[in-house]
């Protein structure tokens, strides 16, 4: 699979498809239906799940839309780094493609997710699944006494962030025909502050609306 649209398609339905195993497997619409059911009627919550229901096919088209959107900037980030910190010049369509694969890590998140709540943790609710994330800093200090502009950042710092650090790494290092810590320089003074400055737009907004 050379051509990055079909490893995009490829991994949307494979994310399309963890995703509607999380909801079948944890109960996600049950859970979902208990957090609104203090405050909402039972014809409303009906109204809402009938809703949901008859537009879900957009939240199917949504998901390839982010993920092209989402590695297409981080194609760029990382093109201005070869820019600027490479001898050999890089070709837009490899970075892009770089980071498809490299996206592909975070599909183990889910899986994790599965596993844990399906095996271990088999009483849960709503926000012990939307605010789990394996490996991360995050279980270690716990989200119910952190501020919840904290929550994202906390989530951020992980095991599979890492990897995906490596992966990219990898394939920087391999296309500038130089070497893996060539590669993760480019990665840290391009991808690296971007990524900081998305947890900051992210905090910030969290800050002023929760």
């Amino acid at each position: 699979m050379k051509n990055p649209f079909i490893k995009c398609l490829f991994l949307s339905i494979a994310l399309i498809l963890i995703t509607e195993i999380i909801k079948s497997v944890l109960n996600i619409d049950k859970l979902l239906y208990n957090s609104m059911a203090e405050n909402l009627s039972s014809q409303q919550l009906n109204h809402f799940f009938e809703i949901q229901n008859k537009w879900k096919w957009v939240s199917y088209f949504f998901i390839p839309v982010y993920i092209t959107i989402k590695t297409s900037v981080i194609a760029i980030v990382l093109y201005m780094g070869t820019y600027f910190f490479s001898q050999k010049e890089v070709a837009y369509k490899s970075l892009w493609t770089i980071a498809i694969k490299a996206e592909f890590i975070f599909l183990l998140v889910a899986i994790a997710k599965i596993i844990w709540f399906y095996f271990f943790q088999t009483k849960y609710d709503l926000e012990d699944i939307q605010y789990f994330y394996p490996l991360s800093a995050l279980n270690i200090v716990g989200y119910k006494d952190l501020e919840s502009w904290f929550i994202y950042p906390f989530q951020t710092l992980n095991l599979f962030e890492l990897a995906y650090w490596l992966i990219l790494a990898y394939f920087i290092g391999k296309e500038t025909e130089t070497n893996m810590d060539k590669g993760l320089k480019i990665v840290a003074y391009s991808y690296g502050p971007t990524l900081l400055l998305w947890i900051t737009i992210v905090m910030f907004f969290t800050l002023n609306y929760s």
